[in-house]
């Protein structure tokens, strides 16, 4: 029993993990006689009802003759060890059923005939043990109530080789139709959708209040993350409603909803990483044609992902074969797209920046450099850690002994990962008051020792003569007037009483970057020293 056991645990928690409170038993192949799953009490999770495990099989249609029936026994994983007795010590494997040559051997009683033989102290279990013999001319439908949080199983075997048989086992916990092994999600993704929802309001704050100062690139940001809220909005709705209605038709129309509102989530994060890396918004004003392959990989991309989530809700593992290739490859091949072009397009744009010596807008890709990196490393540092626990997997106890927490595993760490890069991305591309400023500045280049690099200086000159001031700015009269408008009517003089201070307090507090306001006033306050104030007597003849 301890071989066969490896699989069905394997198989039982994997048709739990897909969604359903009821899983099938027969005898068309040795792992589908035995089913297990996760089961929390009254007092381990909460609810209105108490917890049990029902099993209901189908009616066989046989002569009355012959004897249709078989035996069936309910049990908690770790009480495993008390079904059956060995027939000798160095017999090869246990006997289970008590047939008439066992009961000759003491082995078990007459009133046992059927059922499954239980140790001598198998009163001394930690749970019950319920071992029943079910006649399938008139089925019983047997009640195991849950008592402790455990990991339980039922077990069947024909009494006579050539019966055969069908049921299903509802595994009911207090809370709801839920699976065990999948309850803890409901909560977490209520959590994420709560954070997600903070996240969207600060960036609807800061969106509104510079709502005439948006970057292109930060309205995709917005996109995807009132995407995200929906998304995970509907993911903790399909498990809620699951929750109290089981896995019914529109359970179902929920998953696949679910499944393709996650295809769209990995293909529009691809395509925001990739644009954002290109320099999207803030080196570049336009990726011209670029966006339009951009945006064919992210749809190709989006695309597979469906056709693979699809796949995955229909084909089991027993059914698939070759074909499966020609689902998985596509999605790995766009994939592997988007991860080389988006590294390359950081690399790219980061030595440019570096080499016009941008420093500023270097050092936001730069940030967003060692996020992915970050990142990088926390998912092969948990895979690594991951991979001994996994290593012995091989083992029957691996299962109940993780069920619990194997949800996370495999799903709930990637989202926190997730959640925890979208929020950086959004802190660095945050809308301010000077986005559009910034990103269509260039920052003038000074080499090591101080000295500007002339080239530079011209260069972001000529741009900003060449640049129109804006409809904002001529309504706020900021220094971009100054420095762009040309008129034909000669400045007024400086007054003397103005101290020459009168033009420059226009440019005070105006700043070309969104960050070093500090070091700017203090660059303007060196033009009131005392020293500029004495060239000045000489050149106009007059003291302040």
């Amino acid at each position: 029993m301890r071989k066969p056991l490896l699989g069905l645990v394997t198989t039982a928690f994997s048709a739990a993990f897909v969604g359903a409170n009821q899983i099938g038993i027969n005898n068309d192949k040795d792992y589908n006689r035995q089913q297990c799953s996760g089961m929390y009490s009254k007092k381990g999770w909460g609810g209105d009802t108490d917890p049990f495990i029902q099993t209901t099989f189908d009616k066989a249609s046989t002569p009355d003759d012959k004897d249709v029936s078989i035996s069936l026994a309910v049990f908690e994983f770790r009480d495993e060890d008390l079904i059956g007795v060995w027939p000798s010590p160095d017999a090869p494997e246990k006997e289970y059923v008590c047939t008439q040559p066992n009961i000759d051997k003491k082995f078990c009683n007459s009133t046992q005939l059927g059922e499954f033989i239980l140790s001598p102290n198998a009163s001394d279990s930690r749970n019950q043990i319920m071992s029943k013999k079910i006649n399938l001319k008139d089925p019983q439908t047997p009640k195991y109530d849950v008592k402790k949080t455990g990991y339980y199983c039922v077990s069947s075997a024909p009494f006579s080789e050539d019966v055969q048989y069908k049921g299903k086992i509802e595994f009911r916990n207090a809370y709801g139709n839920l699976p065990a092994a999948q309850i803890a999600k409901l909560p977490f993704y209520a959590g994420i959708t709560i954070v997600y929802a903070v996240i969207g309001i600060f960036w609807g704050f800061l969106y509104a209040q510079n709502r005439h100062d948006i970057l292109p690139v930060q309205n995709y940001i917005t996109a995807i993350v009132v995407f995200l809220i929906v998304e995970y909005l509907m993911t903790w709705g399909f498990y809620d409603y699951q929750n109290n209605h089981g896995f019914n038709a529109l359970a179902k129309v929920l998953l696949i909803i679910v499944s393709i509102l996650n295809a769209g989530r990995n293909s529009f994060s691809f395509f925001l990483l990739l644009i954002v890396c290109m320099g999207y918004g803030v080196v570049k004003p336009s990726l011209g044609k670029t966006m339009v392959y951009v945006r064919f990989l992210a749809i190709a991309h989006f695309v597979f992902g469906v056709i693979y989530a699809v796949a995955s809700l229909s084909i089991t593992p027993d059914n698939a074969g070759p074909l499966v290739l020609f689902v998985i490859l596509p999605l790995a091949g766009t994939l592997t797209a988007f991860y080389v072009w988006t590294l390359n397009s950081l690399n790219h744009t980061m030595k440019d920046l570096l080499e016009r010596k941008q420093s500023v807008k270097a050092m936001m890709y730069k940030k967003l450099w060692w996020c992915i990196l970050a990142s990088i490393i926390v998912i092969f540092a948990f895979f690594f850690l991951n991979s001994f626990t996994f290593a012995e997997r091989s083992s029957p106890d691996f299962v109940p002994n993780h069920w619990k927490t194997r949800w996370f595993i495999l799903d709930g760490w990637l989202n926190l990962v997730y959640m925890i890069d979208i929020a950086y991305v959004a802190y660095l591309w945050r809308p301010t008051a000077n986005n559009r400023r910034f990103a269509m500045s260039d920052e003038i280049a000074q080499d090591d020792d101080g000295n500007f690099d002339m080239g530079s200086f011209g260069g972001s000159l000529d741009e900003e003569d060449a640049r129109s001031p804006t409809r904002e700015e001529l309504m706020n009269g900021s220094g971009e007037r100054g420095k762009g408008d040309l008129s034909p009517v000669p400045p007024k003089p400086v007054s003397e009483g103005a101290g020459g201070k009168g033009q420059r307090s226009s440019l005070d507090g105006e700043t070309i970057f969104a960050v070093g306001e500090d070091g700017e006033r203090s660059s303007m306050d060196e033009f009131d020293s005392p020293r500029d104030s004495g060239e000045k007597q000489k050149l106009t003849g007059k003291s302040d």
